[in-house]
């Protein structure tokens, strides 16, 4: 558009966001009009990282990332393509020396207006234009329409947005006075100080949809616009550049400006007009040998000739992705959807990862990061990749530091996950998968330290402080740890031992058993000194037997069911480090809870289970205890309490112990019909934790007692003792014991 009465030249180039069809055709105007500025939709707070664009080591996608300085959660991504014209603008004016700048909003007043426990935002859009034009047209492909309508057409680069802006004004009506109206007057604002300062050619490149409110011949009065601009928010802010990810472009990331297919406009716009359908689907076919499919090369030339059949018979001038989905589908997958969706995921949507140079302004904290994962050779990645990793190397063991480290500051690269069939404690697997959002987790971190472990030994440090209870302090104990955190581990020990000394709620001490027992047993696979956990650890034990009697009293099932899993958790850690200054206060409070029979039967049931599976209660005394609680005289729901405590653990309880399987069957047979319908689904939960088969056996078991066919040898007559004994010899050895000939 030129301005009359100036010697100026504006043209505005209305684009759909990351289009390659939009793409071409703006370096296309471009060559045809040579501005002397380029003005691109955009906060001006990424004018400063213009230069960087010029790095041969940003390689898109990439997103310019604003953030509040103090409140890094305040942030925007503002993402860039190979394939989006805003990129291709940039690129242009850098390779041909003309200034570029950026127009929009600035984000030291849209970041100003954002609720900090957001999310990092992305810039939406209202409203896409090219999509409502296209579905006009009967298109279900905005870029099938715009190459259909505007590359194919033998006409100016300059025409085509000219007749795109004419037909934007139809769409978009009368804009209110909004966030757009705001962004649209920053935009002018921009264009103006461009025109006084003298320019003859002004490229503006923005979404078509504000194409229409950018021409300056319909430019509103200066005032109305300055009136819209006063009195905004502000926020100190600063701009980085960031990797970004093919499939963060999409919009099904909920990218308000995302497209569906990145990773196939990323092929359209990179691949030559004559090779971009053949090319296809041979990436297709790769693809699918990946996952040890059938694909041969024959498989492929068919399919790239139906897919011009199909085209024809559309009636498109070109081949489109609907056409190569349904070609591939029909030809290389025999007409099934499932081997599509692995295409759709690696090659439609696209596995690409962007990367920036390491002059990219950055906070300490995120250069520390950098430096350590090119150290330990932890690449960043948009796929999920599962690293398996022995804690015994070096090298293995630094890597799994760091996950920690990040871990603890809210930095979630890295989730653990099962690491398979292993006996001991040396081997880890993670999950990794870099997304866009780190980027703003590291810069929000960096608020703690400027080193990735300073940062988490701060972070550390700071929660044992606000801890509320001993169970938090207990689980940072851990995290210290495993994440090698020494500083950090003094402070939590400290925090503990003040707060143990304070603390009387014996359910909370008994919580916290099991992470110190972890911190202590596995220390020295870290090579972390453990004594003043150890110490605590000790005080804690103690305390938790001393008061176990009477906070076991007076418990409603509810918290009879949190205090049994307290309990179970504390046994677990004694066992674990096997101290018998642990092991005997611990034990003595289980003996006294065990033999107290007014304590609620999930608690008492299930400690005289430990109590016969550590072998401090005989067998005998076990089915005594049994028979008195599932007496007449006891509640059902008491009863089938103390029983389902009772029953946990291995079936063999069961299988091989007929009184106790025989005290069960006559409480059941005896109960009352009322009863019974009560008791059935508490001893249907109690039996449903076995397997099948140990169901089964118990049931055998049951019929041949019921039979009286059941019998139990009374001595070791019946054992072949002459063939046991390579077994014993065996097993002996294994011992390290001494077999005598």
């Amino acid at each position: 558009m030129s301005v009359r009465g100036l010697d100026v030249r504006v043209e505005v180039l209305g684009v759909r966001h990351h289009g390659p069809g939009s793409a071409r055709s703006v370096g296309r105007a471009l060559d045809e009009l040579l501005p002397d500025v380029v003005v691109i939709e955009g906060p001006p707070e990424l004018d400063a990282l213009i230069p960087l664009a010029a790095d041969p080591d940003l390689v898109p996608p990439v997103a310019g990332l604003v953030y509040a300085v103090d409140e890094p959660r305040r942030a925007a991504f503002y993402p860039f393509a190979v394939f989006s014209p805003e990129w291709v603008a940039l690129k242009w004016a850098l390779e041909h020396g003309v200034d570029v700048r950026f127009a929009d909003l600035p984000a030291t007043h849209h970041l100003a207006d954002s609720d900090a426990g957001d999310a990092p935002r992305r810039p939406g859009r209202r409203l896409d234009p090219i999509s409502a034009l296209a579905s006009a047209a009967g298109y279900d492909d905005p870029e099938r329409w715009w190459e259909d309508a505007v590359e194919h057409r033998r006409t100016s680069s300059l025409a085509h947005f000219a007749h795109l802006r004419e037909a934007m004004e139809g769409i978009r009506g009368d804009l209110e006075v909004d966030d757009d109206a705001r962004r649209e007057t920053f935009m002018r604002k921009v264009i103006r100080a461009e025109m006084r300062g003298g320019r003859e050619r002004i490229a503006v490149i923005c979404g078509a949809y504000h194409a229409p409110a950018l021409d300056p011949a319909s430019f509103p009065p200066a005032s109305r616009d300055n009136a819209l601009m006063s009195r905004l928010p502000k926020i100190k802010v600063a701009a980085t550049w960031a990797p970004w990810s093919s499939e963060r472009l999409s919009y099904a990331s909920g990218y308000g400006a995302g497209v569906r297919s990145p990773g196939w406009y990323h092929h359209l716009f990179v691949t030559p007009d004559d090779e971009v359908v053949p090319s296809w689907f041979v990436r297709v076919a790769r693809a699918l040998r990946d996952q040890d499919l059938d694909a041969s090369t024959a498989s492929v030339v068919e399919a790239t000739r139906l897919a011009g059949a199909l085209a024809a018979v559309r009636g498109r001038p070109s081949v489109g992705l609907a056409e190569l989905t349904d070609a591939a589908r029909a030809v290389l997958t025999e007409g099934s959807d499932l081997p599509l969706r692995l295409v759709d995921r690696t090659l439609v949507i696209g596995e690409l990862l962007g990367r920036v140079p390491e002059s990219t302004p950055m906070v300490p904290l995120a250069g520390d990061l950098a430096k350590q994962q090119k150290t330990l050779r932890l690449k960043a990645s948009a796929t999920s990749t599962v690293v398996q990793l022995d804690l015994r190397r070096e090298s293995q063991l630094a890597r799994s530091v760091l996950l920690h480290r990040l871990a603890v500051l809210d930095v979630p690269w890295g989730t653990q996950v099962d690491a398979g069939r292993t006996t001991g404690t040396f081997k880890e697997a993670w999950e990794l998968e870099w997304t866009p959002e780190l980027a703003v987790a590291v810069i929000e971190a960096s608020l703690h330290g400027t080193t990735v472990r300073s940062a988490a030994e701060s972070r550390i440090a700071e929660e044992a402080r606000e801890a509320a209870d001993l169970r938090v302090l207990g689980r940072l104990i851990e995290e210290c740890l495993l994440a090698d955190l020494p500083e950090g581990l003094r402070a939590v020990v400290a925090a503990l031992a003040e707060r143990t000394a304070r603390q009387h709620d014996t359910q909370a001490l008994l919580e916290t058993v099991e992470p110190l027992a972890r911190t202590c047993r596995y220390g020295d696979v870290r090579g972390v000194d453990v004594a003043d956990v150890a110490h605590v650890l000790q005080t804690v034990v103690v305390r938790a037997s001393v008061g176990l009697r009477a906070a076991c009293s007076s418990l409603d099932d509810d918290s009879a069911a949190a205090m049994r899993t307290a309990v179970e958790a504390a046994h677990r850690g004694v066992a674990l480090v096997d101290r018998h200054d642990l092991r005997d206060p611990w034990t003595e409070a289980l003996v006294t809870v065990g033999r107290d029979e007014v304590i609620h039967g999930a608690v008492a049931g299930r400690v005289n289970r430990l109590l016969l599976d550590g072998g401090h209660l005989t067998h005998d005394e076990a089915a005594a205890r049994l028979s008195r609680r599932l007496s007449p005289g006891t509640p059902a729901p008491a009863a089938a309490a103390w029983l389902d405590g009772f029953l946990t653990g291995e079936a063999l309880l069961l299988i091989h112990g007929d009184d106790l399987l025989s005290i069960i069957d006559e409480w059941l047979v005896g109960a009352s019909e009322e009863a019974f319908e009560d008791l059935l689904p508490l001893v249907r939960r109690t039996f449903s934790r076995y397997q099948p088969a140990e169901r089964r056996l118990i049931g055998t078991h049951l019929r041949d007692l019921a039979s009286g066919t059941r019998t139990t040898p009374s001595s070791t007559d019946s054992l072949d003792l002459d063939r046991a004994a390579p077994a014993l010899a065996a097993v002996a050895r294994l011992l390290g014991m001494e077999v005598a000939s």
